[in-house]
C-alpha cells in the first residue's frame, strides 16, 4: 500500500495520466545491467535483451536468469544497475581526461558509469559519507578495475573546503526520500512521510552548495534523485538558482526524457522502462581555469618493479603512493589528500614485504592480461574450484594472473605442477 499523501500529490502532478502510473506500479520491474568498457569486449551473454536508450552500454536483461551469481560479475564484466538509474551520468556526459567528482556515490553504480566513460583518463573523487556504505563504494570501484579513482568517506562540507573550484564536472545524487524505489524496498514506503521529504530537502540543499563550491567556472553539475517529490526536484533547482546567481540551467540533448522546465527531466515509469528518476543540468558560468598541482608521489620499491617486471605489467599515468605495507598506484591528478579519509587512494598495487611484494585483488581486476596467466572456462568445474578457494593443476611457476574466459579474476601462484589459490576469503563462494 502506497501512502495516501504521496498519491494524492502525484495524482495533481500527472493529471490524467495518473491511472497510467499506477498500472506501470503492477507491471514486473524492468531490470538491466551495464557492461564495463575498462574490461574491454562485451561477451555475447544469453540472457542480455534490449539496449537501454539512454546509456549505450546499457541493457535489459532477464530476471529471471540472475546475472549476480555469474563470474563475470565477480570479474566486474558488468554492474547490476536500475535503467533510469543510469541517466544522470548520461546527462553529465564525463570525458576522458577530466576531473570528475561522484559526491554522493555509494554504491558505486554511478560512479563506475563514470569510470567507464572515462577510460582511465584524468581523476575520478567518489565520496560517500556513510561509512559502511563507503565501505561497499570501495568494493565495487576494485570490483569493475578502476585504476584512477579515490574513495573518500568524508562530508561534502569538509570536501569543498579542501578541493575549492576544482572539478570539470560535479555529480549529486542526492539522498531523497527514495519515491522511486517504492517496488523495489517496502522501507523506502513505510520511511516516507510529509516530514522526511522536507527533512530531505533541506540536506540536498547543503549538498548543492558544497557542490557548487568545487565545481570549476564552466563547469557543469547535474543533480538528480529517485524521487518524484517537487520539493525535492524542481524546487530544489530553483531554489538553488535563486542563491547561486553564478549558475544557470543548461539543456541538453535528451529526448527520451520527459521536461518539467528548462534542462529538468524527468523519468516516469509509465513513460519508459524504468522505476523513475529526476536530472537537471546546471552549469557555472565563467571561463574555466586550470588550476591543478599534484601531490608528490613516493619512488617505487624494488620489490614491485622485480614483480612487475616478471609479469610485464605497466602501469598508466600516475604515482606510487604507500601506507605502511601496502602500495597503491594513485592518479596523477590527485591532489593532496593528507586530512581526509580515504578508503582507496587509487589502484592498490599489494603489499611490500621485506624480500618479497604480493599483489592484490584489485590489480588483478585491473589487469587484463600479464606474462603468467592462467585462462580457465568461464562454466564449469575448474572455474567455480577456484573461486571456492581450492587448488588447481598448473604448471606455470611463480604469480599468475587467473582468467574466466579472457576477463581476469584473480591470482594464484605456481610451484609447476599445482596453483596455490590467492582467491580472497571474503569473495569464495
Amino acid at each position: 500500500m502506497l501512502p495516501e499523501l504521496f498519491l494524492e500529490r502525484v495524482h495533481g502532478q500527472l493529471g490524467e495520466e495518473y491511472g497510467a502510473f499506477l498500472e506501470s506500479l503492477q507491471r514486473p520491474r524492468a531490470v538491466a545491467l551495464r557492461f564495463n568498457p575498462l574490461k574491454g569486449e562485451i561477451p555475447t551473454l544469453s540472457f542480455v535483451g534490449e539496449p537501454v536508450p539512454w546509456e549505450p552500454m546499457g541493457y535489459y536483461y532477464d530476471q529471471e536468469s540472475r546475472p549476480g551469481l555469474h563470474v563475470y560479475h565477480e570479474a566486474g564484466v558488468y554492474y547490476l544497475q536500475e535503467a533510469s538509474a543510469m541517466a544522470p551520468v548520461a546527462l553529465l556526459d564525463p570525458q576522458p581526461g577530466e576531473l570528475i567528482c561522484d559526491l554522493c556515490a555509494a554504491p558505486g553504480g554511478k560512479s563506475t558509469q563514470i569510470a567507464g566513460r572515462l577510460r582511465g583518463l584524468g581523476m575520478l573523487l567518489c565520496n560517500e559519507i556513510n561509512p559502511k556504505r563507503a565501505k561497499i563504494l570501495s568494493r565495487n570501484i576494485e570490483r569493475l578495475g578502476v585504476a584512477n579513482a579515490v574513495v573518500t568517506n568524508e562530508s561534502p562540507a569538509a570536501l569543498s573546503r579542501r578541493l575549492p573550484g576544482f572539478f570539470d564536472r560535479v555529480l549529486v545524487d542526492a539522498p531523497c526520500s527514495g519515491e522511486g524505489m517504492f517496488r523495489k524496498e517496502e522501507a523506502a514506503v513505510t520511511d516516507w512521510s510529509p516530514e522526511a521529504v522536507q527533512m530531505c530537502a533541506r540536506r540536498q540543499a547543503e549538498i548543492l552548495d558544497c557542490a557548487a563550491e568545487m565545481l570549476k567556472p564552466g563547469g557543469r553539475l547535474v543533480y538528480s534523485t529517485c524521487t518524484f517529490s517537487p520539493q525535492e526536484d524542481e524546487e530544489a533547482v530553483l531554489h538553488f538558482l535563486k542563491n547561486h546567481p553564478d549558475f544557470t540551467l543548461e539543456p541538453v540533448e535528451a529526448p527520451w526524457f520527459q521536461e518539467s522546465g528548462p534542462a529538468m527531466y524527468r523519468l516516469w515509469p509509465h513513460k519508459l522502462l524504468g522505476e523513475g528518476h529526476f536530472a537537471a543540468v546546471l552549469r557555472k558560468m565563467g571561463q574555466r581555469e586550470e588550476n591543478f598541482s599534484p601531490a608528490s608521489g613516493e619512488r617505487l620499491p624494488k620489490q614491485w618493479e622485480c614483480f612487475a617486471r616478471e609479469l610485464e605489467i605497466s602501469l598508466p599515468e600516475g604515482r606510487g603512493v604507500q601506507f605502511g605495507e601496502t602500495l597503491y598506484w594513485a592518479p596523477a591528478h590527485m591532489p593532496e589528500v593528507t586530512g581526509l579519509r580515504v578508503l582507496r587512494p587509487g589502484l592498490e598495487l599489494g603489499t611490500v614485504k621485506k624480500d618479497r611484494f604480493e599483489p592484490a585483488h584489485a590489480l588483478a581486476l585491473w589487469l587484463g592480461d600479464c606474462g603468467c596467466r592462467l585462462e580457465l572456462a568461464p562454466e564449469g568445474p575448474k572455474i567455480a574450484a577456484y573461486l571456492h578457494g581450492e587448488v588447481l593443476p598448473c604448471r606455470e611457476k611463480g604469480w599468475c594472473l587467473v582468467k574466466a574466459g579472457s576477463f581476469s579474476i584473480g591470482w594464484g601462484k605456481g610451484d609447476g605442477t599445482q596453483l596455490k589459490n590467492h582467491y580472497p576469503k571474503g569473495l569464495r563462494k
